[in-house]
């Protein structure tokens, strides 16, 4: 959490200076919002690392600020909610949440949460960088680039992924002919409430599919393993990534 600037959105001034005083300690810079219009607001204003969002703003509903945030910005999303709901986490990470929090808290547990947060998004779990450039990956004829959360389509153009179902291609992208269980997967995209009767995993593949296969009602590149979970089995060549463009061939330069 050091030197990150964290967002904290919450119509409680007791919750956000709570929270405030917790984040600071660790190092981070705190910026405050309280309703749908001041957090957009503040994202305009700077740069943001991560938004802790409360989803009972009062006037706001706290789905509807993710809907906002998600149309101009991929920062990661945690969301907070006093109701420990099932329907709740999968539309919060349709939406583009990174992570949900289950009211009362420990700011212990918040602060974990964070950093598990920061590390995935900032690509701690992406291979290592070349020294002359960052990674990407070249599968079935598109290009991912996870330092910048990107992947170009078969035509060069980009697709729209949320940060979920980007880091759900990048635990694919990282282990590719390798069979991960629900529960893996769930763990490896930093998911926290995991229950065995919880499709959560399954409802992002089939958005996830919906993106990159080529027929998706009958998927290739990602393999359904009956009563264990999910296969990636297209080969996966590791590049070197040079300053992005809007073409895939322009961003990319064949390892030597």
């Amino acid at each position: 959490m050091k030197n990150a600037v964290i967002l904290v959105v919450d119509d409680d001034p007791k919750i956000r200076t709570l929270l405030r005083r917790c984040f600071e300690r660790e190092g981070s810079t705190v910026r405050e919002a309280g309703d749908k219009a001041s957090t957009l607001a503040a994202l305009t204003a700077g740069t943001i690392d991560l938004i802790t969002l409360d989803l009972d703003l009062g006037d706001d509903d706290g789905f509807d600020v993710a809907r906002a945030v998600r149309h101009t910005s991929k920062v990661p999303i945690i969301m907070v909610t006093g109701k420990d709901d099932v329907i709740d986490r999968v539309v919060g990470l349709e939406i583009g949440a990174d992570d949900y929090i289950i009211k009362p808290f420990h700011l212990r547990e918040v602060v974990a949460r964070i950093k598990s947060v920061l590390r995935r998004t900032r690509g701690a779990t992406a291979p290592s960088p070349q020294a002359n450039g960052r990674v990407s990956w070249r599968f079935d004829d598109m290009v991912a680039i996870p330092d910048e959360m990107k992947l170009f389509d078969r035509g060069g153009l980009l697709i729209d992924l949320t940060s979920g179902e980007f880091k759900l291609l990048e635990v694919f992208l990282t282990r590719p002919k390798r069979v991960l269980s629900r529960e893996q997967l769930m763990d490896l995209v930093g998911g926290h409430c995991y229950a065995p009767l919880d499709r959560t995993i399954d409802n992002q593949i089939a958005r996830l599919r919906k993106k990159i296969e080529r027929n998706p009602s009958s998927p290739r590149l990602i393999s359904t393993i009956r009563g264990i979970g999910y296969s990636f089995t297209c080969d996966v060549q590791l590049c070197k990534a040079q300053p992005s463009s809007n073409n895939a061939e322009s961003a990319l330069a064949k390892s030597d």
